[in-house]
Protein backbone atom coordinates (compact mmCIF):
# COMPACT_ATOMS: atom_id res chain seq x y z
CA UNK A 1 0.00 0.00 0.00
CA UNK A 2 1.38 3.39 -1.00
CA UNK A 3 0.44 6.84 0.29
CA UNK A 4 -1.34 7.62 -2.97
CA UNK A 5 -4.94 8.61 -2.41
CA UNK A 6 -7.53 9.77 -4.89
CA UNK A 7 -11.13 10.83 -4.54
CA UNK A 8 -14.31 10.86 -6.55
CA UNK A 9 -16.37 13.85 -5.45
CA UNK A 10 -19.84 13.89 -7.04
CA UNK A 11 -22.56 16.38 -6.20
CA UNK A 12 -25.89 14.60 -5.58
CA UNK A 13 -27.80 17.26 -7.52
CA UNK A 14 -28.64 15.00 -10.48
CA UNK A 15 -28.33 11.43 -11.68
CA UNK A 16 -24.83 10.09 -12.24
CA UNK A 17 -24.15 10.07 -16.00
CA UNK A 18 -21.56 8.62 -18.35
CA UNK A 19 -19.12 11.51 -17.88
CA UNK A 20 -19.20 11.08 -14.09
CA UNK A 21 -18.65 7.35 -14.50
CA UNK A 22 -15.52 7.95 -16.56
CA UNK A 23 -14.06 10.29 -13.93
CA UNK A 24 -14.78 7.80 -11.13
CA UNK A 25 -13.29 4.98 -13.19
CA UNK A 26 -9.96 6.72 -13.87
CA UNK A 27 -9.61 7.63 -10.21
CA UNK A 28 -10.31 4.05 -9.11
CA UNK A 29 -7.96 2.54 -11.69
CA UNK A 30 -5.12 4.86 -10.71
CA UNK A 31 -5.54 4.03 -7.03
CA UNK A 32 -5.63 0.31 -7.76
CA UNK A 33 -2.58 0.38 -10.05
CA UNK A 34 -0.51 2.36 -7.56
CA UNK A 35 -1.65 0.40 -4.53
CA UNK A 36 -3.36 3.47 -3.09
CA UNK A 37 -6.80 4.34 -1.71
CA UNK A 38 -9.99 5.44 -3.44
CA UNK A 39 -12.23 7.80 -1.50
CA UNK A 40 -15.86 8.76 -2.09
CA UNK A 41 -16.63 12.35 -1.10
CA UNK A 42 -20.22 13.53 -1.33
CA UNK A 43 -20.11 17.23 -2.29
CA UNK A 44 -23.52 18.15 -0.91
CA UNK A 45 -22.93 21.79 -0.02
CA UNK A 46 -25.92 22.73 -2.19
CA UNK A 47 -28.66 21.81 0.29
CA UNK A 48 -31.45 22.92 -2.04
CA UNK A 49 -30.53 20.77 -5.04
CA UNK A 50 -28.91 17.80 -3.28
CA UNK A 51 -31.29 14.85 -3.00
CA UNK A 52 -31.04 11.44 -1.38
CA UNK A 53 -32.37 9.72 -4.50
CA UNK A 54 -29.44 11.06 -6.52
CA UNK A 55 -26.96 9.95 -3.88
CA UNK A 56 -28.52 6.49 -3.67
CA UNK A 57 -28.33 6.20 -7.45
CA UNK A 58 -24.65 7.12 -7.62
CA UNK A 59 -23.77 4.71 -4.81
CA UNK A 60 -25.65 1.87 -6.49
CA UNK A 61 -23.98 2.73 -9.80
CA UNK A 62 -20.48 2.69 -8.33
CA UNK A 63 -21.05 -0.61 -6.53
CA UNK A 64 -22.47 -2.28 -9.64
CA UNK A 65 -19.48 -1.09 -11.67
CA UNK A 66 -17.14 -2.51 -9.02
CA UNK A 67 -15.76 0.92 -8.09
CA UNK A 68 -15.90 0.43 -4.33
CA UNK A 69 -14.26 2.83 -1.90
CA UNK A 70 -12.14 2.48 1.24
CA UNK A 71 -13.07 5.82 2.80
CA UNK A 72 -15.96 8.25 2.70
CA UNK A 73 -16.74 11.86 3.66
CA UNK A 74 -19.66 14.24 3.37
CA UNK A 75 -19.17 17.97 2.92
CA UNK A 76 -22.42 18.96 4.64
CA UNK A 77 -20.96 17.59 7.89
CA UNK A 78 -17.93 19.86 7.69
CA UNK A 79 -19.33 23.39 7.47
CA UNK A 80 -18.00 24.35 10.89
CA UNK A 81 -14.47 23.51 9.80
CA UNK A 82 -14.89 25.37 6.48
CA UNK A 83 -16.03 28.43 8.43
CA UNK A 84 -12.94 28.30 10.67
CA UNK A 85 -10.58 28.17 7.70
CA UNK A 86 -12.51 30.89 5.88
CA UNK A 87 -12.32 33.24 8.87
CA UNK A 88 -8.55 32.81 9.05
CA UNK A 89 -8.23 33.63 5.34
CA UNK A 90 -10.46 36.69 5.80
CA UNK A 91 -8.20 37.87 8.62
CA UNK A 92 -5.18 37.35 6.38
CA UNK A 93 -6.78 39.37 3.59
CA UNK A 94 -6.99 36.40 1.19
CA UNK A 95 -10.79 36.35 1.24
CA UNK A 96 -12.74 39.58 0.99
CA UNK A 97 -16.42 40.66 0.87
CA UNK A 98 -18.01 42.10 -2.27
CA UNK A 99 -21.34 43.90 -2.39
CA UNK A 100 -22.04 44.15 -6.13
CA UNK A 101 -25.39 42.76 -7.22
CA UNK A 102 -25.70 40.18 -9.96
CA UNK A 103 -26.97 42.92 -12.30
CA UNK A 104 -23.97 45.14 -11.57
CA UNK A 105 -21.54 42.29 -12.19
CA UNK A 106 -23.26 41.46 -15.47
CA UNK A 107 -23.00 45.10 -16.53
CA UNK A 108 -19.25 45.03 -15.80
CA UNK A 109 -18.85 41.87 -17.90
CA UNK A 110 -20.67 43.39 -20.84
CA UNK A 111 -18.66 46.59 -20.60
CA UNK A 112 -15.41 44.60 -20.60
CA UNK A 113 -16.51 42.65 -23.67
CA UNK A 114 -17.43 45.88 -25.43
CA UNK A 115 -13.90 47.14 -24.85
CA UNK A 116 -12.39 43.89 -26.07
CA UNK A 117 -11.18 43.00 -22.58
CA UNK A 118 -11.51 39.68 -20.73
CA UNK A 119 -14.35 39.70 -18.17
CA UNK A 120 -12.09 39.77 -15.11
CA UNK A 121 -13.39 41.09 -11.81
CA UNK A 122 -11.97 44.58 -11.23
CA UNK A 123 -11.47 44.16 -7.48
CA UNK A 124 -13.51 47.29 -6.76
CA UNK A 125 -14.52 45.73 -3.43
CA UNK A 126 -10.96 46.06 -2.16
CA UNK A 127 -11.40 49.83 -2.22
CA UNK A 128 -14.60 49.97 -0.18
CA UNK A 129 -14.55 52.38 2.75
CA UNK A 130 -16.39 51.70 5.99
CA UNK A 131 -18.96 54.25 4.82
CA UNK A 132 -19.45 52.31 1.55
CA UNK A 133 -20.01 49.06 3.42
CA UNK A 134 -22.41 50.70 5.87
CA UNK A 135 -24.39 52.13 2.96
CA UNK A 136 -24.59 48.75 1.21
CA UNK A 137 -25.78 47.05 4.36
CA UNK A 138 -28.32 49.79 4.97
CA UNK A 139 -29.68 49.02 1.52
CA UNK A 140 -30.11 45.41 2.62
CA UNK A 141 -27.26 44.07 0.49
CA UNK A 142 -25.47 40.94 1.62
CA UNK A 143 -21.89 40.28 0.51
CA UNK A 144 -20.50 37.45 -1.50
CA UNK A 145 -16.86 36.56 -0.81
CA UNK A 146 -13.94 36.15 -3.20
CA UNK A 147 -10.50 34.59 -2.89
CA UNK A 148 -7.75 37.10 -3.64
CA UNK A 149 -5.17 35.76 -6.09
CA UNK A 150 -1.55 36.80 -5.71
CA UNK A 151 -0.18 38.19 -8.95
CA UNK A 152 2.35 36.06 -10.82
CA UNK A 153 2.60 32.78 -12.69
CA UNK A 154 0.65 29.71 -11.59
CA UNK A 155 2.01 26.52 -13.15
CA UNK A 156 1.74 22.77 -12.70
CA UNK A 157 2.82 19.66 -14.58
CA UNK A 158 -0.46 18.02 -15.53
CA UNK A 159 -0.30 14.24 -15.97
CA UNK A 160 -2.44 14.47 -19.12
CA UNK A 161 -1.82 17.98 -20.48
CA UNK A 162 1.83 18.49 -19.56
CA UNK A 163 2.89 21.89 -18.26
CA UNK A 164 -0.02 24.29 -17.76
CA UNK A 165 0.62 27.96 -16.97
CA UNK A 166 -1.61 30.88 -16.05
CA UNK A 167 -0.89 34.48 -15.11
CA UNK A 168 -2.93 35.27 -12.03
CA UNK A 169 -3.65 38.80 -13.23
CA UNK A 170 -5.57 37.26 -16.15
CA UNK A 171 -7.93 35.41 -13.81
CA UNK A 172 -10.86 36.64 -11.76
CA UNK A 173 -10.76 36.27 -8.01
CA UNK A 174 -12.91 33.21 -7.44
CA UNK A 175 -16.22 33.55 -5.62
CA UNK A 176 -16.02 31.38 -2.50
CA UNK A 177 -19.29 32.12 -0.72
CA UNK A 178 -22.59 33.22 -2.25
CA UNK A 179 -24.78 36.04 -0.94
CA UNK A 180 -26.94 33.51 0.90
CA UNK A 181 -23.89 32.26 2.81
CA UNK A 182 -23.59 28.95 0.97
CA UNK A 183 -20.23 27.71 -0.24
CA UNK A 184 -19.34 27.15 -3.86
CA UNK A 185 -17.24 24.16 -4.85
CA UNK A 186 -13.76 25.65 -4.68
CA UNK A 187 -12.55 26.21 -1.12
CA UNK A 188 -14.37 23.29 0.61
CA UNK A 189 -12.87 20.99 -2.00
CA UNK A 190 -9.36 22.26 -1.30
CA UNK A 191 -9.83 22.02 2.47
CA UNK A 192 -11.06 18.44 2.12
CA UNK A 193 -8.22 17.45 -0.19
CA UNK A 194 -5.74 18.77 2.40
CA UNK A 195 -7.46 17.22 5.41
CA UNK A 196 -7.92 13.80 3.83
CA UNK A 197 -4.45 13.63 2.31
CA UNK A 198 -5.50 13.50 -1.35
CA UNK A 199 -2.33 13.14 -3.39
CA UNK A 200 -3.73 12.95 -6.93
CA UNK A 201 -6.79 14.63 -8.46
CA UNK A 202 -8.25 13.21 -11.67
CA UNK A 203 -11.09 15.23 -13.17
CA UNK A 204 -12.42 16.78 -16.38
CA UNK A 205 -10.61 19.49 -18.30
CA UNK A 206 -13.44 21.90 -17.49
CA UNK A 207 -11.72 22.29 -14.11
CA UNK A 208 -8.37 23.45 -15.52
CA UNK A 209 -8.95 27.14 -14.77
CA UNK A 210 -10.32 26.23 -11.34
CA UNK A 211 -7.07 24.39 -10.67
CA UNK A 212 -5.04 27.56 -11.17
CA UNK A 213 -7.02 29.32 -8.45
CA UNK A 214 -7.14 26.29 -6.20
CA UNK A 215 -3.36 25.87 -6.26
CA UNK A 216 -3.12 29.25 -4.51
CA UNK A 217 -5.82 28.13 -2.07
CA UNK A 218 -3.76 25.04 -1.19
CA UNK A 219 -0.78 27.28 -0.56
CA UNK A 220 -2.82 29.80 1.44
CA UNK A 221 -4.00 27.18 3.96
CA UNK A 222 -0.61 25.50 4.13
CA UNK A 223 -1.55 22.35 2.26
CA UNK A 224 0.48 20.28 -0.16
CA UNK A 225 -0.58 20.78 -3.77
CA UNK A 226 -1.71 17.45 -5.25
CA UNK A 227 -0.77 16.07 -8.65
CA UNK A 228 -3.44 16.90 -11.25
CA UNK A 229 -4.69 14.99 -14.28
CA UNK A 230 -7.35 16.70 -16.40
CA UNK A 231 -9.17 14.39 -18.80
CA UNK A 232 -10.60 15.66 -22.12
CA UNK A 233 -14.38 15.80 -21.89
CA UNK A 234 -16.56 13.30 -23.69
CA UNK A 235 -18.61 14.55 -26.62
CA UNK A 236 -21.42 12.95 -28.58
CA UNK A 237 -20.87 11.40 -31.99
CA UNK A 238 -22.08 14.66 -33.56
CA UNK A 239 -19.10 16.44 -31.99
CA UNK A 240 -20.74 18.15 -29.03
CA UNK A 241 -22.06 17.14 -25.64
CA UNK A 242 -25.62 16.05 -26.30
CA UNK A 243 -28.44 16.23 -23.78
CA UNK A 244 -28.77 12.46 -24.09
CA UNK A 245 -25.09 11.90 -23.30
CA UNK A 246 -25.28 14.29 -20.37
CA UNK A 247 -28.08 12.26 -18.80
CA UNK A 248 -27.18 8.72 -19.89
CA UNK A 249 -26.75 6.76 -16.68
CA UNK A 250 -25.69 3.35 -15.46
CA UNK A 251 -29.29 2.18 -15.02
CA UNK A 252 -30.09 2.94 -18.68
CA UNK A 253 -27.14 0.85 -19.83
CA UNK A 254 -27.67 -1.95 -17.31
CA UNK A 255 -31.34 -2.25 -18.28
CA UNK A 256 -30.24 -2.66 -21.90
CA UNK A 257 -28.01 -5.59 -20.99
CA UNK A 258 -24.71 -3.72 -21.08
CA UNK A 259 -22.19 -5.40 -18.76
CA UNK A 260 -20.35 -3.44 -16.09
CA UNK A 261 -16.94 -4.45 -17.45
CA UNK A 262 -18.09 -3.50 -20.95
CA UNK A 263 -18.60 0.05 -19.70
CA UNK A 264 -15.31 0.12 -17.80
CA UNK A 265 -13.27 -1.42 -20.64
CA UNK A 266 -14.81 0.94 -23.18
CA UNK A 267 -14.44 4.16 -21.19
CA UNK A 268 -10.89 3.37 -20.05
CA UNK A 269 -9.62 3.14 -23.63
CA UNK A 270 -11.91 5.63 -25.38
CA UNK A 271 -9.83 8.61 -26.48
CA UNK A 272 -6.51 6.82 -26.02
CA UNK A 273 -4.02 5.49 -28.56
CA UNK A 274 -4.92 1.95 -27.47
CA UNK A 275 -7.48 -0.35 -29.04
CA UNK A 276 -10.75 -0.80 -27.16
CA UNK A 277 -10.60 -4.44 -26.09
CA UNK A 278 -12.49 -6.46 -23.49
CA UNK A 279 -11.07 -6.68 -19.98
CA UNK A 280 -12.66 -9.18 -17.63
CA UNK A 281 -11.52 -7.70 -14.31
CA UNK A 282 -10.95 -4.19 -13.01
CA UNK A 283 -7.60 -5.28 -11.61
CA UNK A 284 -6.32 -6.22 -15.07
CA UNK A 285 -7.76 -3.02 -16.50
CA UNK A 286 -5.98 -1.00 -13.80
CA UNK A 287 -2.61 -2.50 -14.68
CA UNK A 288 -3.09 -1.36 -18.27
CA UNK A 289 -3.71 2.28 -17.27
CA UNK A 290 -1.26 4.66 -18.95
CA UNK A 291 -2.02 8.39 -18.85
CA UNK A 292 0.60 9.07 -21.52
CA UNK A 293 -1.67 7.34 -24.04
CA UNK A 294 -4.63 9.66 -23.43
CA UNK A 295 -5.10 12.02 -26.38
CA UNK A 296 -5.73 15.73 -26.02
CA UNK A 297 -8.75 15.83 -28.32
CA UNK A 298 -12.22 15.27 -26.90
CA UNK A 299 -13.26 11.64 -27.45
CA UNK A 300 -16.59 10.95 -29.10
CA UNK A 301 -18.88 8.67 -27.16
CA UNK A 302 -21.34 6.67 -29.26
CA UNK A 303 -23.91 4.64 -27.33
CA UNK A 304 -24.46 2.35 -30.32
CA UNK A 305 -20.72 1.69 -30.52
CA UNK A 306 -20.76 0.78 -26.83
CA UNK A 307 -23.64 -1.64 -27.37
CA UNK A 308 -21.83 -3.24 -30.31
CA UNK A 309 -18.74 -3.61 -28.14
CA UNK A 310 -20.95 -5.18 -25.48
CA UNK A 311 -21.82 -7.98 -27.92
CA UNK A 312 -18.12 -8.61 -28.52
CA UNK A 313 -17.56 -8.64 -24.79
CA UNK A 314 -20.37 -11.12 -24.07
CA UNK A 315 -19.33 -13.39 -26.93
CA UNK A 316 -15.85 -13.72 -25.42
CA UNK A 317 -16.84 -13.89 -21.73
CA UNK A 318 -14.98 -16.69 -19.90
CA UNK A 319 -17.23 -18.98 -17.88
CA UNK A 320 -15.36 -18.07 -14.67
CA UNK A 321 -16.67 -14.51 -14.88
CA UNK A 322 -20.35 -15.51 -15.17
CA UNK A 323 -20.62 -18.83 -13.35
CA UNK A 324 -22.32 -17.20 -10.37
CA UNK A 325 -24.94 -15.62 -12.64
CA UNK A 326 -25.81 -18.40 -15.09
CA UNK A 327 -27.22 -21.72 -13.96
CA UNK A 328 -25.64 -23.84 -16.67
CA UNK A 329 -22.37 -25.70 -16.88
CA UNK A 330 -19.26 -24.44 -18.66
CA UNK A 331 -19.79 -26.60 -21.74
CA UNK A 332 -23.29 -25.20 -22.28
CA UNK A 333 -22.11 -21.61 -21.77
CA UNK A 334 -19.24 -21.94 -24.23
CA UNK A 335 -21.59 -23.38 -26.87
CA UNK A 336 -24.28 -20.67 -26.69
CA UNK A 337 -22.51 -17.44 -25.65
CA UNK A 338 -21.64 -16.39 -29.23
CA UNK A 339 -25.35 -15.97 -29.94
CA UNK A 340 -26.35 -13.92 -26.92
CA UNK A 341 -27.24 -10.24 -26.94
CA UNK A 342 -27.46 -10.18 -23.13
CA UNK A 343 -25.99 -12.58 -20.61
CA UNK A 344 -29.52 -13.17 -19.29
CA UNK A 345 -30.51 -14.52 -22.72
CA UNK A 346 -28.76 -17.77 -21.80
CA UNK A 347 -32.10 -18.64 -20.15
CA UNK A 348 -33.78 -18.75 -23.58
CA UNK A 349 -31.41 -21.40 -24.87
CA UNK A 350 -31.36 -23.24 -21.56
CA UNK A 351 -35.16 -23.53 -21.81
CA UNK A 352 -34.99 -24.59 -25.45
CA UNK A 353 -32.45 -27.31 -24.77
CA UNK A 354 -33.65 -28.57 -21.40
CA UNK A 355 -37.36 -27.75 -21.06
CA UNK A 356 -40.41 -28.54 -23.15
CA UNK A 357 -41.17 -26.33 -26.14
CA UNK A 358 -43.83 -26.37 -28.80
CA UNK A 359 -42.01 -27.21 -32.07
CA UNK A 360 -42.77 -25.18 -35.19
CA UNK A 361 -43.20 -27.72 -37.97
CA UNK A 362 -43.40 -26.24 -41.47
CA UNK A 363 -43.23 -29.46 -43.49
CA UNK A 364 -44.45 -32.54 -41.59
CA UNK A 365 -43.32 -35.04 -44.23
CA UNK A 366 -39.83 -33.56 -44.40
CA UNK A 367 -39.18 -33.31 -40.64
CA UNK A 368 -40.63 -36.76 -39.90
CA UNK A 369 -38.36 -38.22 -42.57
CA UNK A 370 -35.44 -36.37 -40.95
CA UNK A 371 -36.45 -37.87 -37.59
CA UNK A 372 -36.28 -41.40 -38.98
CA UNK A 373 -32.72 -40.78 -40.13
CA UNK A 374 -31.61 -39.33 -36.78
CA UNK A 375 -29.03 -41.71 -35.20
CA UNK A 376 -29.86 -42.91 -31.69
CA UNK A 377 -26.42 -43.74 -30.31
CA UNK A 378 -22.79 -42.60 -30.15
CA UNK A 379 -23.43 -38.88 -30.58
CA UNK A 380 -20.39 -36.66 -31.03
CA UNK A 381 -19.33 -33.44 -32.76
CA UNK A 382 -19.73 -35.10 -36.17
CA UNK A 383 -23.25 -36.41 -35.56
CA UNK A 384 -25.04 -33.43 -37.04
CA UNK A 385 -23.02 -33.23 -40.27
CA UNK A 386 -23.36 -36.98 -40.91
CA UNK A 387 -27.11 -36.85 -40.20
CA UNK A 388 -27.84 -33.70 -42.25
CA UNK A 389 -26.00 -35.14 -45.26
CA UNK A 390 -28.18 -38.24 -45.07
CA UNK A 391 -31.28 -36.02 -44.88
CA UNK A 392 -30.05 -34.00 -47.83
CA UNK A 393 -29.48 -37.15 -49.92
CA UNK A 394 -32.81 -38.67 -48.96
CA UNK A 395 -34.96 -35.57 -49.55
CA UNK A 396 -33.04 -33.68 -52.22
CA UNK A 397 -33.35 -30.48 -50.18
CA UNK A 398 -30.46 -28.10 -49.64
CA UNK A 399 -29.66 -24.63 -48.31
CA UNK A 400 -32.44 -22.84 -46.49
CA UNK A 401 -35.02 -25.47 -47.50
CA UNK A 402 -32.91 -28.01 -45.70
CA UNK A 403 -31.81 -26.16 -42.58
CA UNK A 404 -34.67 -23.78 -41.78
CA UNK A 405 -37.46 -26.36 -41.19
CA UNK A 406 -35.12 -28.40 -38.99
CA UNK A 407 -34.08 -25.36 -36.94
CA UNK A 408 -37.71 -24.32 -36.43
CA UNK A 409 -38.71 -27.82 -35.38
CA UNK A 410 -35.81 -28.25 -32.98
CA UNK A 411 -35.80 -24.76 -31.43
CA UNK A 412 -38.86 -22.79 -32.54
CA UNK A 413 -36.41 -19.94 -33.34
CA UNK A 414 -35.42 -18.36 -36.64
CA UNK A 415 -31.81 -17.94 -35.56
CA UNK A 416 -29.40 -19.10 -32.90
CA UNK A 417 -26.30 -21.18 -32.25
CA UNK A 418 -25.18 -23.64 -34.91
CA UNK A 419 -27.46 -26.63 -35.22
CA UNK A 420 -24.51 -29.01 -34.81
CA UNK A 421 -24.02 -27.46 -31.34
CA UNK A 422 -27.70 -27.34 -30.41
CA UNK A 423 -28.40 -30.92 -31.44
CA UNK A 424 -25.91 -32.22 -28.88
CA UNK A 425 -27.45 -30.02 -26.17
CA UNK A 426 -31.04 -31.02 -27.00
CA UNK A 427 -30.34 -34.75 -27.16
CA UNK A 428 -31.91 -37.57 -29.17
CA UNK A 429 -35.22 -37.99 -27.32
CA UNK A 430 -36.29 -34.34 -27.48
CA UNK A 431 -34.98 -33.89 -31.02
CA UNK A 432 -36.86 -36.96 -32.28
CA UNK A 433 -40.16 -35.84 -30.75
CA UNK A 434 -39.84 -32.24 -31.94
CA UNK A 435 -39.08 -33.30 -35.50
CA UNK A 436 -42.33 -35.27 -35.33
CA UNK A 437 -44.25 -32.25 -34.10
CA UNK A 438 -44.52 -33.45 -30.51
CA UNK A 439 -44.05 -31.00 -27.63
CA UNK A 440 -40.87 -32.02 -25.84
Amino acid sequence: MTNIKVRFAPSPTGYMHIGNIRTALFNWLWAKKMGGKFMLRIDDTDSVRSKKEYEDYLRESLVWLGLTWEEEARQSARFEHYNEVTQKLIQQGRIYPCYETAEELEFKRKRAFAKGLPPIYDRQALNYTQEDIAKFEAEGRKPHYRFKLIQGEIAWNDVVRGWVKYEAQNLSDTIIIREDGSYLYHLPSVIDDCDFGITHIVRGEDHVTNTASQIQMFEAIGGKVPTFAHLPLLTGKEGKLSKRLGSLGVKDLKDNGVENMTICSFLAKLGTSEAIEPFYSLEDLAQSLDFSKIGRSQPKFDEEELKHFNLKYIHTLPYETVKDRVFVDEDFWEKIKANLEKVEDYKVWNNICNDQIEPVVEDTNFTSQAAKLLPQDNWNCDTFSVWINEVKTATGKKGKELFHPIRMALTGQENGPELKVLLLLIGYEKAFKRLNGIKA
